[in-house]
C-alpha cells in the first residue's frame, strides 16, 4: 500500500514507543496514525483510508481539509497568533455577533415560556474560552456570581445523573457519574444530582433546595453516557421550575450545539431558551474553542478580573470560528442534517441485532442486542473495515460524523456494520 505524501518519517512503533515513555496514559488508544484527511476521509500513516464517523469526536464540523477553514487557518496565521485579551482581537466581535444571532433563530413568542415572551431578540455575550469544561467553568461561575451581586446565598447548581460536563475538578463534581468521581474526592460541594427526564424528583428537589439552588445545567442530549435526550416536557419544566426561583437554566450544548443537530444549538429543538449556554467541539472546525454565551443582562454581572483566560479568542481560533459559523449558517446545512441524520437513523434501526437507536440530527447511540460482543470489539472490528467510531459504553456505538456526511456515506457504513454485526455474532 502507498504511503501519503506527508507520511511520518518515524514509525507508528517507535512513536508508540515514545508515547509510552512520555506521555501521560489517560487514553487508551487505537493502534493507528493519522497523518492526513479531506472530507469524510482519513489516511493512516501505511496509507489506508478509513470514512470517518466520530469527527475528532465532533469537532470536525466541516470535516477535514475543508477549503474555507483550511484557507483562512493559512491566512490568520500568516498575520497574527496570539495577542492576549488586553487588547481587541480581529474577528471576535463579528464571531459573537454571528453567536447571537443564530442563538435567537426559533426563538420566537410562540415557543418562549419565560420572560422573553415579548417577541423582542434577546441580546446574547459571548466569553470565548478554550474548551468546553472552561466555558461550563465559565457558566457556573456566572450563575454563582449573580446571586452574590444580588446579595443572596443561592449557589447550589443541580445537574443530571449522566451528565458530562468537563475534567475539571469543578466540571467533574458537575458531572453526577460515579465512575468519574469517586477517585478525585474530595470534590467541590454545591451540586444536587436529578435524574433525566424525572418531573417530579426535580419538583423535589426545588420545593426542598427551591431558595439555595441557582441554576439547573444540563446537556438537551446527553452524550458521553450514550446518546441519551431530555424531553421536551422535562426541559420546560426545568425553564419553568428556574424561572419561579430565581435561578438559572444553563444548556451544555459542547457536543449538541453547533448544527450537531440540525439547529444551530439543541435547546431549539425543545421550544425552550435558557439563560446560558455553553459551546466547544464544533465550533472551529478543530481549532481548540469553547465559548459560554449569557443573556446580556446576566453576562453584565461580570466586571473586570472576575474571570479570564490567557488563549480564549485568539485571533487563530475566532477566524476559525467565523469560517465554520458562517459556512454552517450559510450552506444549507439545516435541513440536510436532519435529512441525512434520519436516514442514517432508520437504516441503522433496520439492522439485525441493534435495539434501540437515540439522537437527533448527526448525533447517534446506537444499542446493541444483548448477547453481542462488548460495543468497544464492534468499533474495533469496523476501525479494521476502515470505518471510525466509538463505543460508550458495553452496549452503546456513538455516531457523529463530520456535518458534510451524505446519504451515500450513511449508507456505506450501514452496510459494513450489517457485516460486521453479522460476522461477531457468529463466533
Amino acid at each position: 500500500m502507498e504511503k501519503p505524501m506527508n507520511a511520518p518519517s518515524q514509525s507508528l512503533a517507535h512513536v508508540k514507543e515514545l508515547e509510552d515513555r512520555y506521555v501521560m496514559s489517560t487514553f487508551a488508544r487505537n493502534n493507528v496514525e493519522f497523518v492526513q484527511g479531506s472530507g469524510m476521509k482519513l489516511t493512516d500513516s501505511t496509507g489506508k483510508t478509513y470514512l470517518d464517523f466520530l469527527a475528532g469526536i465532533a469537532v470536525c464540523s466541516l470535516g477535514h481539509n475543508h477549503p474555507v477553514l483550511t484557507k483562512t487557518l493559512q491566512e490568520q496565521a500568516g498575520n497574527l497568533l496570539h495577542v492576549s485579551n488586553y487588547f481587541y482581537v480581529e474577528h471576535r466581535a463579528e464571531v459573537a455577533e454571528l453567536i447571537n444571532k443564530l442563538a435567537n433563530e426559533r426563538a420566537d413568542a410562540a415557543e418562549r415560556a419565560d420572560e422573553s415572551a415579548s417577541g423582542e431578540e434577546i441580546a446574547w455575550k459571548t466569553f470565548f474560552a478554550n474548551s468546553g469544561a472552561e466555558a461550563n467553568e465559565c457558566a457556573m461561575k456566572l450563575a454563582r456570581l449573580r446571586q452574590k451581586r444580588a446579595g443572596k446565598s443561592a449557589n447550589t447548581i443541580v445537574c443530571l445523573r449522566g451528565s458530562f460536563h468537563g475534567r475539571t475538578l469543578e466540571t467533574v463534581a458537575a458531572t453526577m457519574q460515579d465512575r468519574l468521581q469517586n477517585d478525585f474526592q474530595p470534590l467541590p460541594g454545591g451540586f444536587l444530582p436529578c435524574t433525566p427526564n424525572n418531573e417530579d424528583e426535580l419538583e423535589r428537589i426545588f420545593a426542598e433546595h427551591g431558595k439555595d439552588i441557582c441554576a439547573v445545567m444540563l446537556e438537551p442530549i446527553q452524550g458521553e453516557s450514550g446518546v441519551h435526550p431530555m424531553t421536551k416536557s422535562f426541559m420546560q419544566a426545568v425553564r419553568r421550575l428556574t424561572l419561579e426561583n430565581d435561578a438559572l437554566m444553563i444548556c451544555d450544548e459542547v457536543q449538541t450545539g453547533v448544527f450537531r443537530c440540525g439547529a444551530p444549538f439543541a435547546f431549539q429543538l425543545f421550544d425552550v431558551v435558557p439563560d446560558i449556554f455553553t459551546m466547544a467541539k464544533g465550533i472551529a472546525g478543530g481549532v481548540p474553542m469553547g465559548a459560554c454565551a449569557a443573556r446580556a443582562e446576566i453576562a453584565d454581572v461580570y466586571r473586570p478580573g472576575d474571570h479570564g483566560t490567557t488563549f480564549g479568542g485568539s485571533p487563530l481560533a475566532c477566524a476559525a470560528a467565523h469560517a465554520v459559523l458562517s459556512e454552517l449558517d450559510e450552506g444549507g446545512y439545516r435541513e440536510k442534517i436532519k435529512e441525512v441524520g434520519a436516514h442514517l437513523s432508520d437504516a441503522l434501526s433496520a439492522l439485525d441485532h441493534v435495539i434501540e437507536v437515540r439522537g437527533k440530527g448527526l448525533m447517534i447511540g446506537c444499542d446493541l442486542a444483548e448477547g453481542m460482543p462488548d460495543a468497544h470489539d464492534i468499533v474495533a472490528a469496523m476501525l479494521d473495515e476502515g470505518f471510525v467510531l466509538n463505543a460508550t459504553g458495553p452496549r452503546t456505538l456513538r455516531l457523529l460524523p463530520p456535518l458534510i456526511c451524505e446519504k451515500s456515506h450513511a449508507d456505506t457504513f450501514v452496510k459494513a456494520l450489517g457485516r460486521v454485526l453479522e460476522k461477531v455474532s457468529q463466533s
